[in-house]
């Protein structure tokens, strides 16, 4: 009774031990076909769909495109496509992006954006040819010198409106509640962005706008926030001094003229 007992432990055990094993395997085969699925590379169906869209318009669009130029459309495409911020750069396009960071360019002064198609403005930037010839945020520019917006780009409409100081342009702008469009001339001129501004509403309460990032975006917002806290500290002084002036001076006619109360507020 003994043996048959022990061998029927060491089955068991067996059991149990390929069980486990096998279990394992499955588990490992699992988590790598899972890991192989997640680390693809390249979508092999896509890319294959892909490339018979390019045979086609090789084969059978009427113009001869160039190769260089339907692969940048495709990026240009499948970057713009992710959200209205996001678009691809070649190296002009990040060269003139690296310039409107700068803070200082040619052009009209307004922030734009882009919405059902067209070029929408989001702002324009105080004491520029487009708040002094009066474009608003939420207009639609609809045509730029007569030639339609829509379709282009944000960095395609910055190109048209940027130009030499002191040439003339026409914008032709969408807006709500306007009977009809609104055609501006406006001259370029010098931008000067400046990105951060800083105002003191009351003792303690300050309010900084960033209008725009550029270079030193960060470093003028720790300068305004500094600025803030000088300027509160300086109205404090300023409030207790005027108050102990106050305090004296009711004090002083209490005496000369006696009075039913002298509160200060």
């Amino acid at each position: 009774m003994s043996t048959k007992s022990t061998l029927k432990k060491v089955a068991i055990y067996t059991l149990g031990a390929f069980s486990g094993i096998a279990l394992s395997l499955s588990v490992q085969s699992f988590a790598a076909e899972k890991d192989k699925k997640d680390n693809e590379v390249l979508p092999v169906q896509t890319i294959r769909t892909m490339a018979e869209v390019y045979g086609q318009i090789k084969a059978n669009y009427y113009q001869d495109k160039p190769d260089a130029e339907l692969f940048e459309g495709a990026m240009k495409g499948m970057v713009s496509d992710l959200d209205p911020h996001s678009e691809y750069m070649d190296k002009k396009g990040y060269a003139e992006m690296k310039e409107s960071t700068s803070g200082e360019f040619g052009g009209l002064g307004m922030e734009i954006g882009q919405e059902d198609g067209f070029v929408k403005v989001v702002a324009p930037i105080e004491d520029t040819p487009a708040e002094r010839a009066g474009v608003k945020s939420g207009d639609f520019i609809v045509k730029i010198d007569n030639t339609s917006t829509r379709g282009l780009t944000v960095s395609e409409a910055v190109k048209k409106m940027r130009g030499k100081p002191g040439t003339k342009i026409t914008l032709t702008l969408s807006r709500k509640n306007a009977d009809k469009p609104i055609v501006v001339n406006l001259t370029r001129a010098i931008i000067k962005v400046k990105s951060v501004r800083h105002h003191l509403l009351e003792k303690d309460y300050g309010y900084i706008r960033v209008s725009q990032f550029q270079e030193r975006t960060v470093a003028a917002l720790n300068e305004a926030a500094q600025a803030l806290v000088k300027e509160t500290k300086a109205r404090s002084k300023a409030s207790s001094s005027t108050c102990a002036t106050t305090r004296a001076a009711c004090s002083t006619a209490q005496s000369a003229y006696p009075q039913p109360s002298c509160n200060l507020t």
